[in-house]
């Protein structure tokens, strides 16, 4: 039987383009201020979704890809993931197209197996991602990672 985990949140949204707002993790009492990002005619004075969704799937994959390193027993000592999310505007029309992930992931002291080991799963761990998957068909997610051994 699945099991289903929910995650609610709570948005609370003032004004229009130059409005102001806030989102927060109702569970964790987290909270961020949101706005419209300028190049939308905003105040940019807030994080805004298009940045918010470029952080989940770079957290995730963060997240992912250290959870895989240690079930791989690969001597990791961190994974830093620079993210950039893409969105066309085209007229009144605005689509999320691209998210690419730039992970560095650290090894200390690996074998040459185990530095081919954190390449070939570097490029795979996106397809355990909750998030990628959630979006796959939507936006495409780009992985160009580099592995370094300390």
């Amino acid at each position: 039987m699945a099991k289903l985990h929910e995650y609610p949140v709570s948005v609370s949204w003032k004004g229009g383009r130059e409005g102001t707002g806030s989102v927060t993790d109702t569970t964790h009492s987290i909270t961020n201020t949101l706005a419209t990002p300028p190049e939308f005619g905003g105040t940019g004075e807030g994080t805004n979704p298009e940045q918010l969704l470029a952080m989940a799937v770079a957290a995730c994959y963060s997240i992912t890809f250290g959870i895989i390193a240690t079930n791989r027993k690969l001597p990791m000592v961190d994974v830093k993931t620079e993210g950039i999310g893409e969105v066309e505007e085209n007229g009144p029309s605005f689509k999320y197209t691209k998210v690419t992930l730039k992970p560095t992931i650290t090894l200390q002291g690996a074998t040459d197996e185990q530095i081919k080991m954190a390449e070939d799963m570097a490029h795979k761990a996106d397809n355990y991602c909750i998030i990628t998957n959630a979006i796959r068909d939507k936006v495409a997610i780009e992985v160009m990672p580099t592995v370094t051994n300390a």
